[in-house]
């Protein structure tokens, strides 16, 4: 399938270019996508998991997030978003050696501290559990380590256009996300790619609307961003407040929060140069709220502060057109605030591809030291 690639200046950044190559490599990746579907449907029924879990830190936490209560309502199994960086750090929360459980693993390098530690958990203590293995990176722990139980295994490597090597993770995110929907959802490998290949075309219209309205209105960055979204789209917000307040070293505070959550606290953030980008639901139930509440802070504050992001026909200020539900259209409501980090980065005279050049954050999470856990520490009581 050929999806038009945008322009990009000659001085753009590697991560402008990871962000707008996002719809090319979605449209490469749908038949082979679909074909990883195919091959994980049947090899999920005949592990008939109880439980499935999507584990990931940072960013590839929040496609868990993102994914997760789609996926149970779709599949009727139990699923449950746990950042590695609790599993890690917590494992007698998590453990379970008495229900059958698939462990998602997701991973941009597939080498950061905690993805190692997961995996040294899951042979020491849940060497049972299968593992699908999602990975931006052949060339990892993530890819190329085995279990050493009884627990079947997959792996998926990403095509190589995904592996973003900017600081920020962009098409490595959104196309994790495709991925584990595609594996997990139960839909024909044929609607995937249809799907899949939908997406990437709208996707560049939408990257084309982004950029125009981003230089008309939102060049300037404000000391503040909020980012909201209801259902799936918490996680998609969240996931936008991190790209910002990453690739703007922290220059600009960012929140993040449902719509019904915001109300409950930390709705104090807002002031006089704050910016509020709403993500309105494209289910008509869950779009009420959403839309409740932008009426609210437009009251409050008017409306030269807040973008509006969602489907036609509710006077969004970018529009998109989505493909099926919240969950497989998150893709598309993540590229605003991807390129957003991007100008507000270069405008703060930051390094978009290096923001931290000291050292004091880096692309691939090292050097945690992993303490490991010998089941015999259990201090919880009744």
């Amino acid at each position: 399938m050929n999806v038009h690639k945008l322009d990009l200046p000659a001085s753009a950044s590697m991560t402008e270019e990871e962000i707008k190559s996002q719809p090319a490599v979605w449209g490469e990746y749908a038949a082979e996508l679909a074909r990883h579907s195919a091959d994980i449907h049947e090899w999920i029924r005949q592990r008939a998991p109880q439980e499935i879990w999507l584990c990931g830190a940072g960013t590839s936490a929040y496609i868990g997030e993102t994914a997760c209560a789609y996926l149970e309502a779709r599949t009727g199994i139990r699923h449950r978003a746990i950042a590695t960086t609790n599993l890690v750090s917590s494992p007698q929360d998590f453990i379970v050696t008495d229900r059958r459980v698939l462990v998602v693993s997701f991973g941009r390098s597939g080498n950061s501290s905690e993805t190692t530690g997961v995996l040294d958990i899951l042979d020491r203590h849940m060497p049972a559990a299968d593992r699908l293995n999602i990975t931006c990176n052949g060339d990892s722990e993530l890819a190329r380590r085995k279990g050493p139980g009884e627990g079947g295994q997959k792996t998926v490597v990403l095509p190589a256009g995904a592996h973003d090597q900017g600081f920020a993770m962009t098409a490595s995110f959104t196309t994790m996300l495709l991925t584990v929907l595609a594996c997990l959802d139960k839909a024909s490998p044929a609607l995937i790619r249809a799907s899949v290949r939908a997406l990437a075309q709208k996707a560049a219209e939408t990257l084309a609307a982004v950029e125009a309205f981003v230089a008309r209105r939102l060049s300037s960055p404000p000391e503040r961003a909020v980012f909201l979204g209801s259902g799936a789209l918490t996680g998609i917000a969240r996931e936008s407040g991190l790209k910002v307040l990453e690739l703007t070293r922290g220059r600009i505070a960012t929140a993040w929060e449902s719509a019904l959550g915001f109300r409950h606290g930390p709705k104090a953030i807002l002031n006089d140069r704050t910016l509020v980008v709403a993500n309105v639901s494209i289910h008509p139930h869950t779009r009420r709220y959403d839309l409740d509440l932008i009426g609210e802070i437009r009251r409050q504050f008017g409306s030269s502060q807040l973008v509006v992001v969602g489907p036609a026909g509710i006077g969004a200020d970018i529009e998109l057109e989505p493909v099926g539900n919240d969950a497989w259209s998150a893709v598309l409501y993540v590229l605003l605030p991807q390129l957003l980090a991007v100008r507000w980065s270069e405008a703060l005279g930051i390094t978009v591809d290096n923001p931290f050049e000291g050292g004091e954050l880096n692309r691939v999470v090292s050097g945690v030291t992993l303490y490991p856990y010998d089941g015999d520490d259990d201090v919880r009581r009744h």
